[in-house]
């Protein structure tokens, strides 16, 4: 549990996002690891150890895509925000400034301030976006890199677990169960972490995320995903 926490503390990934992961990655390896009772009936064991190896494997994959489409979904909000700064520099309308500054930041700051405070601080960033000089460039960096690399390690610490009961139950039936267990267990913990950044009850929000991942199971079979 204490690299779960630590990964969801990350400065690089923000909690929801990190805890987002980690549900991508369970849903991911239960979709898998419920349906394998067939090939047990099968192949038996080698063929479930089969299974888990392909299911790591989407994972990992899985993982590297999520880490690549993190990176250039920072590279594009840096370039949106380049040229939001751009538009303020290029107006020399102080009202058509702060309606763009207002655009960005009302959202966030409206219910916590007056409309003579947001006003205020808009004139405020108008005038520092002005008085410093334009960014030459927005590509990669290497807190985008790190990120990326908690994506893919989030994703693959989901699938991870449900590998190592394989190690410890020689019956593939028992170790198949116990993998599922620590899978639900994990979903349901996840909530349980997201809650301590929400006004949610951890119990209550542990219990939806544990239902909810279910059932996004159950639709992904049933689709045949």
């Amino acid at each position: 549990m204490g690299v779960l926490r630590s990964v969801l503390h990350t400065r690089h990934v923000d909690p929801g996002s990190s805890l987002g992961e980690v549900l991508f990655g369970l849903i991911m390896t239960l979709t898998f690891t419920l349906g394998a009772g067939i090939i047990i009936e099968e192949e038996g064991a080698e063929g479930v150890r089969t299974l888990l190896l392909a299911t790591i494997g989407c994972n990992i994959a899985w993982g590297i895509i999520d880490g690549a489409l993190y990176v250039v979904g920072q590279v594009f909000n840096r370039g949106r925000l380049m040229r939001l700064g751009q538009n303020i520099r290029a107006t020399r309308d102080e009202a058509a400034a702060r309606a763009l500054v207002a655009g960005e930041l009302d959202e966030m700051l409206e219910p916590i301030t007056t409309d003579e405070e947001r006003s205020s601080l808009y004139s405020r960033v108008v005038g520092h976006v002005r008085q410093r000089q334009a960014p030459r460039h927005g590509g990669v960096t290497r807190d985008d890199l790190l990120g990326a690399l908690v994506c893919f390690w989030l994703v693959f610490f989901a699938s991870f677990p449900a590998a190592v009961p394989f190690f410890f139950f020689d019956d593939p039936w028992v170790a198949l169960r116990v993998s599922n267990g620590v899978l639900l267990f994990l979903m349901f913990y996840a909530g349980f972490s997201w809650a301590k950044y929400t006004l949610a009850k951890p119990w209550v929000s542990g219990i939806s995320f544990l239902l909810g991942g279910l059932f996004l199971v159950a639709v992904a079979i049933a689709l045949g995903g």
